[in-house]
C-alpha cells in the first residue's frame, strides 16, 4: 500500500512539473509569435472593450498568485520582484514559479502530499496567529468580494455596450495571446481547486465555472473558503484541504513534516 502511495505521489509530482514546464514554454512561444506577426501589444487600437474586459479578468486572476507569492517567499525583496515579473509576464511567471516550487520538493515531500508542501512555506508557531489589529481573513474576504463584484460589473457593462464576445473580428493575434495567458493561469487555479475539493463532482463543477466565468469564479471560490475560517485563523489555512487545516490547527509548527491522522511523519 505504501509503495502504491509513493508511486502515485511521484507520478503526481512529475506530471505537474511537466505540465507547468510545457505551459511556460507554450506561453513564451505564443508571446514570441504574437510579437513577430503583430508587433508590440502597447497600442491603443488593440484596447477594444472586450480586450479591456479580458485584461481586467486576467489581472484579477493573478491577485491570488501575488498574495501567495508574498506568503511563500522568505523576503519582501524577492516577493516584490516575483510579483512585478508576474504583472509583466503573466502565466510565464505563474507556470515557471510553480515548476520551480515542485523542483524544490525533497524526495520525502514528493511522497507526502506534494501539493501541500508546495502551497505552504515552513512556519513557526508565531506565524499561526494574526498580527496587528485587523484580521487578514476579514481583509481577504473584503478584497476578493470587491474584486469579484468589479469583474461581474465589467462583464455586464461590456455585454451591454459592445455585445457578445463570441465574434470572429475580436479574435486578433494579441487577444488570442491574452486568452492563452489567461487560461494557463486558470489551469494552475484548477489544480488547486481539484486538490481542495473533497470529491471530483464538486471539483469538476468549480473548474467548469472557472473556465466560463474566470475571475468571478476565482473570487467567489476564495470567499467561500474564507467564510469557513474564523477571523482569528491564519490566512494560509485557506490554501489547504479541510483535513490538513484541522491538523495545522493542532500542530501549528509545520517544519518539514506533514501530519496524518494526528501523527507527525
Amino acid at each position: 500500500m505504501r509503495k502504491q502511495i509513493a508511486m502515485a505521489g511521484s507520478l503526481l509530482v512529475n506530471g505537474l512539473r511537466s505540465l507547468f514546464l510545457v505551459l511556460c514554454c507554450l506561453m513564451v512561444a505564443t508571446l514570441i509569435y504574437s510579437i513577430s506577426i503583430d508587433g508590440l501589444p502597447f497600442r491603443m487600437e488593440l484596447l477594444t472593450p472586450w480586450m479591456a474586459a479580458t485584461l481586467v479578468d486576467f489581472y484579477i486572476n493573478i491577485v491570488p498568485f501575488a498574495v501567495w507569492i508574498f506568503y511563500k517567499e522568505s523576503s519582501w525583496i524577492s516577493a516584490t520582484l516575483w510579483v512585478i515579473l508576474l504583472i509583466c509576464f503573466g502565466s510565464v511567471i505563474t507556470s515557471g514559479y510553480l515548476f520551480m516550487q515542485f523542483l524544490k520538493l525533497s524526495p520525502q515531500e514528493s511522497l507526502q502530499d506534494p501539493i501541500y508542501h508546495v502551497l505552504l512555506h515552513d512556519t513557526n508557531e508565531d506565524d499561526t496567529k494574526p498580527k496587528g489589529k485587523h484580521s487578514p481573513i476579514v481583509i481577504a474576504r473584503t478584497l476578493f468580494s470587491v474584486l469579484g463584484c468589479l469583474m461581474l460589473g465589467t462583464l455586464i457593462y461590456t455585454l451591454l455596450t459592445d455585445g457578445s464576445p463570441f465574434r470572429k473580428e475580436l479574435l486578433t493575434p494579441w487577444m488570442t495571446a491574452t486568452l492563452i495567458d489567461f487560461y494557463i493561469n486558470v489551469v494552475a487555479l484548477s489544480v488547486w481547486v481539484a486538490y481542495k475539493e473533497s470529491n471530483w463532482i464538486s471539483a469538476f463543477f468549480w473548474i467548469i465555472l472557472l473556465v466560463w466565468f474566470g475571475s468571478v469564479t476565482t473570487c467567489a471560490y476564495i470567499v467561500k473558503e474564507l467564510l469557513q475560517l474564523t477571523s482569528q485563523d491564519p490566512l494560509y489555512l485557506v490554501l489547504v484541504t479541510h483535513d490538513n487545516r484541522d491538523q495545522l490547527t493542532i500542530y501549528p509548527s509545520r517544519g518539514n513534516s506533514i501530519c496524518k491522522g494526528g501523527v507527525r511523519l
